[in-house]
């Protein structure tokens, strides 16, 4: 069967992460640059390769002065590593889990994600349109994410956990 490869509408996509702030509340982010892209064997999606690639230059909090600390070296460095980039080794739609390889700051680390496939549609201009859901929680440490402050009542001022969460949705290549 034909290769056929699906890029992402990024117009109609989001890449979010969110932390526990002073153990109390989530400081939810985002990297609005992102490219994606799916190779299919004709539109059957259960083996599908997926790879992403996020400019970490583009995250955003909402609060300069944090995006600032996030892109510096007490994160993630983005002078040295510009990009966080995903490498699927299996997509199972029927389980609704995506495998891969996840490389933050150079360092590489497999990692599962729950995958949610919502189908395939036409747009009004006729073009197909494939959409999903992907979460997660990932450990900030094992990427070298170590930048800490511990809080006088105890706890630490950010949570090892990061969750991650994405609706995206991709257009079949002509």
């Amino acid at each position: 069967m034909a290769t056929t490869k699906w890029t992402l509408d990024p117009t109609h996509s989001e890449v979010l992460f969110k932390v526990k702030h002073l153990m109390i509340t989530n400081v939810t982010g985002s990297f609005p640059v992102i490219k994606a892209e799916i190779e299919t064997d004709g539109t059957d999606f259960s083996k599908g390769k997926v790879s992403f690639t996020a400019d970490v230059t583009s995250v955003t909090t909402n609060n300069e002065q944090r995006d600032g600390h996030l892109k510096g070296a007490d994160f993630f460095e983005v002078d040295k590593f510009p990009t966080i980039e995903f490498e699927s080794t299996s997509l199972d739609i029927k389980n609704g889990k995506v495998k891969g390889n996840l490389t933050i700051k150079g360092i590489t680390k497999p990692v599962t994600l729950d995958a949610e496939f919502h189908g395939t549609n036409k747009d009004p201009w006729g073009n197909e349109k494939a959409g999903f859901s992907v979460s997660g929680k990932i450990q900030r440490k094992d990427w070298d994410l170590n930048w800490n402050a511990a809080l006088e009542t105890g706890g630490v001022l950010v949570s090892d956990d990061v969750k991650i969460s994405a609706d995206v949705q991709f257009v079949k290549a002509a």
